[in-house]
């Protein structure tokens, strides 16, 4: 069980399950670092944590911007040093609609999903290894670093393919990063949910099933991260699923799921 984390860094919090993960921390005591690229939604967030006690630095950010996502992230470990780091901005897209899934859209979502995620951990690994001493501590060495992927990385979908693909890297990269720096004291975790009700999830018009609300999907991630698991999958029906998926004979899965509906391109 790792001490609980006293600043965390949450990006893609103006809505949807950033949101939730930074209401679900936000209590007396708590130091909340907010980014989103949308200002004014970030600020309604804050001010729901504010009032739980936390106190809040929000900040508009791209997390395709390299350099000024590391400025960002290393200004607030400045400020106080951060104890867990969970990178979760993230967009989709899919195949749905007369042109499919784009290359400016497969583009897009990559930037942001994958190297968004690149752009967040990076420098906050740096500063993790840096040892600062207020971070020392029996059960919290170096940090935290959850990375929030998807059960749709499990396997490739039709009606979702950069979606899945940069899924199943973050996946694949923070599996290894955690093995990678178990030994410096810091902790890995993929989160890896299933369909939860997100601004992003609400555009789909076809069933989810075992839709879950954000705030209920938040509560098991604190849960998870706090036991310190190496990888957050729920809710089970799901990961059984995406577990079947894994090991049917791939001609096989690749006719189920391209009779699935298919996500809207936009």
């Amino acid at each position: 069980m790792r001490r609980a984390p006293r600043h965390i860094l949450i990006t893609g919090a103006s809505g949807g399950l950033g949101a939730a993960l930074a209401r679900a921390y936000a209590a007396p005591g708590i130091r909340l670092t907010l980014g989103a690229r949308r200002r004014d939604k970030l600020v309604e967030v804050a001010s729901e944590c504010e009032a739980a006690g936390a106190a809040v630095a929000l900040q508009a950010v791209d997390v395709t911007n390299a350099s000024a996502t590391r400025a960002w992230i290393e200004a607030a470990d400045d400020a106080a040093p951060l104890d867990l780091v969970i990178a979760n901005a993230g967009i989709s897209a899919g195949t749905g609609g007369d042109t499919g899934e784009t290359e400016a859209q497969a583009r897009a979502i990559l930037a942001v999903n994958l190297t968004g995620v690149l752009n967040t951990i990076h420098p906050a690994v740096d500063r993790m290894r840096a040892g600062d001493p207020e971070r020392q501590g029996a059960a919290n060495k170096g940090g935290q670093i959850a990375i929030v992927s998807s059960l749709a990385g499990y396997r490739g979908f039709p009606g979702a393919p950069a979606y899945s693909a940069s899924k199943a890297a973050v996946m694949a990269y923070g599996e290894a990063l955690r093995g990678d720096l178990t030994a410096e004291g810091i902790a890995v975790t993929v989160i890896c949910p299933g369909f939860v009700r997100t601004p992003m999830t609400a555009v789909n018009d076809f069933p989810m099933p075992f839709l879950m609300e954000a705030d209920a999907a938040a509560r098991i991630i604190r849960r998870g991260l706090s036991s310190d698991r190496a990888l957050i999958t729920f809710p089970w029906p799901m990961r059984a699923m995406g577990w079947l998926l894994r090991v049917l004979p791939s001609g096989l899965v690749t006719r189920l799921l391209s009779r699935m509906p298919k996500k809207g391109a936009g």
